[in-house]
């Protein structure tokens, strides 16, 4: 049971999220970023873990410095600029002018040569349909029964540009056609791959306006893109505490993020610290592990931080009883009159938990025990063959985790700021947490992975 007087209270971990988000926008390698790495450096040896220190971690690095959307009707010669942001690691073009043609799944060789527009619905699912996934799910106030929520892709988001560029496309425009709030800012994709083809993201009322124009007759658009890709080396930030033996349980999150972003993974870094915190006020006897904390760069560059950390420490991953990744203390907002609005209820709470009885029953007594409403123990393959966390590549390697996530819709946008962070939640979860991994206490990794075989 977590002792309350050594939890870092809901104010000092907040404060942690309002300096990593005051830096401003967080991408790997950028300024913020760099400041990022070192601030974690610093708490770490601040609070006395051991062995902290960085492992460096090569990643592309992108920067857009300008980009531009312009449209000229052919019946009436009208042209508009339309606000439009760079899809991330594209390609970059002075220019590239040609005609705006509407994007079919299913004859894509009708865009060649062309701009392919294409509309994307963010994705819409009953809250009960996460619960009929879920293993186990703690909504006491029955909000899950008549609400939905929007997460922050389409259902084929990877399917639409990849039929654009196979098609023979020359540029992309992807219009956000249901987007809350009619953003644009959207960093997706994230997974660092250069694309040949340069592409932009713009608003639903933008797209609705280029749906009349094509109405009207054709349509030329011409895409400049000006954007920074090289290699640059970011770091990966570690500390160690000695536990009751030398079995690992390592507890993690990523300090890069899509823009200055609170939620993502702001939240996450002071989720980690918070833990740091705990453990180190702890006697060595009493920690029932070793335990690591890791802060991995390049989320936003396919995960590279982690896929490099484990890559680094394979040799020790057989000893690793649980990974435990804390991300995204995130707050319900609905749209009105054009602004974000805060529902007041965390966004739904997934515990991406590995098929492992005893493990399972560890989160759902922690859950209950801190009343985390809205909360759902997830298997790791729920949506595809591994957890939609930065942990995530764990669970590949055999590990047994423990990943708590909320995916808002607004994740990946500009408007992941300081009000979306569900304050309540700072403290309750890193209690869970605790509890958590207390319940590993006396259990070899050895042992948690038969469990997990013999539940497979």
């Amino acid at each position: 049971m977590p002792r309350d007087d050594l939890v870092p209270s809901e104010s000092e971990i907040f404060g942690w999220i309002e300096q990593v988000f005051s830096q401003g926008i967080r991408r790997p390698g950028y300024p913020a970023d760099r400041w990022a790495e070192q601030f974690c450096l610093d708490r770490f040896q601040a609070l006395g873990l051991e062995n902290a220190r960085l492992e460096p971690v090569d990643l592309p690095y992108w920067e857009p410095k300008r980009s531009s959307l312009t449209v000229r009707g052919a019946g009436d010669g009208q042209t508009l600029e339309i606000a439009c942001f760079p899809l991330p690691h594209w390609a970059p073009t002075a220019g590239v002018e040609a005609q705006l043609v509407p994007l079919e799944l299913q004859s894509p060789e009708n865009v060649k040569g062309s701009i392919a527009l294409y509309e994307l619905p963010l994705t819409r699912m009953p809250h009960t349909a996460f619960a009929d996934l879920a293993t186990w799910h703690y909504d006491p106030d029955a909000t899950f029964t008549d609400s939905a929520q929007i997460l922050p892709f389409p259902r084929e988001r990877e399917e639409i540009w990849q039929s654009s560029i196979d098609g023979g496309a020359a540029a992309f425009v992807g219009v956000l056609s249901d987007y809350p709030s009619d953003s644009h800012d959207y960093y997706v994709p994230y997974d660092a791959v250069p694309r040949h083809i340069p592409g932009v993201w713009i608003s639903g009322s933008d797209g609705a306006r280029l749906r009349g124009m094509l109405a009207a007759g054709p349509v030329r658009a011409r895409i400049e893109v000006d954007a920074v890709r090289e290699t640059t080396t970011t770091y990966n930030i570690v500390g160690e505490l000695p536990g009751d033996d030398d079995e690992t349980v390592i507890i993690g999150s990523h300090h890069d993020g899509p823009w200055a972003s609170a939620v993502e993974d702001g939240s996450g870094i002071s989720m980690v610290f918070a833990q740091a915190a705990y453990w180190s006020q702890i006697p060595r006897r009493e920690r029932p592990h070793r335990l690591i904390f890791l802060l991995t760069s390049g989320h936003m560059a396919g995960g590279a931080g982690t896929l490099a950390f484990i890559e680094a420490h394979r040799a020790e991953l057989e000893r690793v009883v649980l990974e435990i990744h804390l991300e995204h203390a995130a707050i319900e907002c609905t749209e009105k009159d054009g602004r974000l609005v805060p529902t007041g209820h965390p966004e739904a709470r997934w515990w991406f938990t590995s098929l492992i009885p005893e493990l399972e029953a560890a989160v759902q007594a922690a859950i209950e025990a801190e009343d985390l409403q809205r909360s759902l123990i997830l298997p790791p393959t729920a949506f595809g063959p591994r957890p939609t966390t930065d942990g995530g590549a764990f669970h590949q390697e055999g590990i047994p985790l423990v990943n708590f996530l909320t995916a808002p819709f607004y994740l990946f946008d500009s408007q992941d700021t300081l009000d979306k962070i569900h304050r309540p939640s700072l403290v309750p979860v890193t209690k869970a947490a605790v509890r958590i991994i207390e319940s590993t206490k006396g259990t070899s990794a050895r042992e948690m992975r038969a469990a997990l075989e013999d539940s497979s």
